[in-house]
């Protein structure tokens, strides 16, 4: 039986999102830092990681989302996440890679 290739990069997938909807930054960009600094095993690439956090401080004030007060101003300017998330996140990473939570 052929083994299923699990896709770990989502770098256009999630620009592509976030072109259409900036409001999808804030998942992203969550997701993103959870599953670089706590799982070590990162979903978006480095400068895609960077982008999102450039592209997020510059729009802040247009963003609409439940979860956007977990990202403070300072954190993306800094360019590092070492905040709280919200509970979904790690259920969403799994889903995301296909995996059950």
């Amino acid at each position: 039986m052929p083994r299923r290739k699990i896709k770990t990069n989502f770098d256009k997938d999630c620009m592509d999102l976030i072109d259409d909807n900036i409001n999808l930054i804030v998942p992203w960009y969550l997701m993103a830092a959870y599953a670089y600094y706590n799982e070590d095993n990162p979903i978006l690439s480095d400068s895609i990681f960077d982008r999102l956090g450039k592209k997020m401080l510059k729009e802040y004030d247009n963003i609409t989302h439940m979860h956007k007060d977990f990202i403070t101003k300072d954190e993306l300017a800094a360019g590092t996440y070492l905040g709280e998330y919200p509970s979904r996140v790690k259920d969403a990473i799994s889903a995301l890679r296909g995996k059950d939570g």
